[in-house]
């Protein structure tokens, strides 16, 4: 039970390193108080720039990554462990402890989680958010709809149980992180992106 508080303690203080927030500030800017004020990528590419932007994005997925990696490979034998690990990293990025429990919206590090939980289901959901991000140029609507689409994959495929309910709760999760811009894309008021 130990190992599994000390993955959880230590995956929500990585994933709560607000990389977004401190990309900007070096550029000199309090990204909170610019655009849309939020501290995810998308934000950081609109108001900073293409490259801290791209930063951000890769930084984010790491972190979930690295979350679900380390502590997966610490303790091999803890069945829960990646699950344990990659949902306090979401959680940790979404309400960061160094921003008084304020942060992203956790979609690329959710991917940076499930891409080692089910490399499969991620690399093609990744691959339909850009193919989105792209066509539609909302940012918002395209990790939505290739979240959603990795989940049902996720779910049809052959892995245990417990990852599949990881999926689901990470795909809540977004869904409530995204409620004011599902509201925006409602009333076709969502920003689109410059690509």
């Amino acid at each position: 039970m130990k190992e599994y508080l000390l993955a959880a303690l230590i995956s929500y203080l990585l994933g709560s390193i607000p990389f977004g927030w401190i990309i900007a500030k070096l550029k000199g800017v309090d990204i909170r108080s610019k655009g849309s004020g939020n501290i995810g990528a998308t934000n950081v590419y609109r108001v900073v720039g293409k490259t801290e932007g791209f930063l951000t994005l890769l930084f984010d997925l790491l972190k979930g990554l690295a979350a679900v990696a380390i502590f997966s490979g610490l303790f091999p034998n803890h069945t829960y462990m990646g699950v344990v690990a990659g949902f306090s990293a979401v959680v940790g990025h979404d309400f960061s402890i160094f921003l008084k429990f304020k942060g992203g919206k956790g979609v690329a590090t959710t991917y940076g989680v499930v891409l080692l939980l089910y490399p499969l289901a991620a690399l093609v959901g990744m691959a339909i958010w850009i193919a989105i991000l792209l066509t539609s140029k909302y940012s918002s609507l395209a990790a939505l709809l290739s979240f959603t689409i990795t989940t049902i994959i996720a779910i049809a495929g052959k892995i245990a149980t417990v990852n599949k309910v990881l999926f689901i709760i990470l795909l809540l999760l977004m869904f409530y992180r995204h409620k004011e811009n599902i509201a925006r894309l409602i009333k076709k008021e969502e920003h689109r992106i410059k690509i």
